[in-house]
């Protein structure tokens, strides 16, 4: 009888005393069998060196055991962490994940999408970058189901897991003015991206609120390298004109403003005060501790993935739904009060 990978699923059933079929169920249905029998084909299984082969069973079924991820920038510690999150949910249900990085390029979003498909994964989560919720509807006609990720899902045709962005904007805002700030800016962009607009919406909001002007320092991405960029800018401002503080739409655009001030002799706090979003782990561990605007990153990705498999199990009374979490501010030494 061969073994190792040669072994096939009628000498498991021989070995093990049983059908072909008790043997499928206890790959795809082990609930369905009795303990003994499970017991006795696990045994086969391991005597015999058993391995599954998952590509026919997908031809088979027309589907994988796995889900297709795609982030936004998969060198963001942010999408690590969602994404990890999503893996155990994923893992208990067990499924393989599959992460993609779109690069903030909606060309390169199209083609994993493309890919996924062809892959027959189960299910997507996404964070959208260009518009493909047109793609997505054609997608869940055809047994994919997608559920947005770090994106309110301004439909009830999908589901979706986000935070406020826009309170998160108003409390970044909130706590800059409350340490003393006169001249505060946001840094952030693209617009198109509906995080940064929300997050700068929310900014305006408690500036115009308290009378104060907000400079903009808009971004073509939301990388550390930009953040420096905007950093060496401006710095070499007049201190009368140049922000006393600043609100950068993500971690890594801050901690790139705080390396470019370090550099410069623009001393932090004192001279201009930082908050960040994402709360990523580098904020805590910066040479000067980073303020932030923190987001529950595992449990988004938990969530999500939960919200997918109930759709892709077809749960009785499942509907369309969006959670939205509220993001809170933790103060650290990059805003101390002047």
């Amino acid at each position: 009888m061969p073994g190792g990978p040669g072994a096939k699923l009628k000498d498991v059933a021989a070995l093990a005393g049983v059908s072909v079929g008790t043997v499928s169920n206890v790959l795809n249905r082990p609930e369905q069998v009795s303990p003994d029998k499970r017991n006795r084909v696990l045994a086969a299984i391991d005597e015999l060196g058993f391995v599954r082969n998952e590509s026919a069973r997908s031809l088979r079924s027309g589907s994988t055991r796995s889900l297709g991820m795609l982030v936004l920038d998969v060198r963001n510690p942010f999408f690590t962490d969602v994404a990890m999150g999503a893996e155990n949910v994923a893992e208990d249900h067990k499924h393989s994940l599959i992460l993609a990085n779109s690069a903030e390029d909606s060309g390169r979003e199209q083609a994993y999408l493309d890919l996924f498909e062809q892959q027959r994964v189960q299910g997507i989560l996404i964070t959208p970058f260009g518009q493909v919720l047109e793609r997505l509807e054609t997608m869940r006609s055809r047994g994919i189901p997608s559920v947005l990720v770090d994106r309110l899902a301004r439909t009830d045709q999908f589901c979706s897991v986000s935070v406020d962005d826009v309170a998160g904007g108003k409390a970044a805002l909130a706590h800059l003015l409350d340490v003393g700030s006169v001249r505060p800016a946001f840094v952030g962009g693209p617009f198109t991206l509906q995080q940064v607009e929300d997050r700068y919406r929310g900014a305006a909001e408690a500036a115009e609120r308290a009378g104060v002007p907000i400079q903009l320092f808009e971004t073509p991405d939301l990388k550390f390298d930009r953040g420096r960029q905007v950093g060496d800018l401006i710095s070499k401002l007049e201190a009368a004109v140049r922000p006393d503080a600043v609100f950068a739409a993500n971690d890594q655009l801050a901690l790139g403003l705080l390396q470019s001030f370090a550099a410069n002799g623009v001393r932090v706090p004192e001279d201009i005060a930082i908050v960040g979003f994402d709360d990523i782990d580098f904020a805590s561990q910066s040479s000067i501790p980073l303020t932030s605007i923190s987001q529950p990153r595992q449990l988004i990705g938990e969530r999500a993935a939960e919200l997918l498999f109930d759709e892709i199990n077809d749960q009785p009374g499942h509907v369309h739904s969006q959670v939205v979490f509220t993001p809170e501010l933790v103060a650290r030494q990059s805003t101390r009060r002047r």
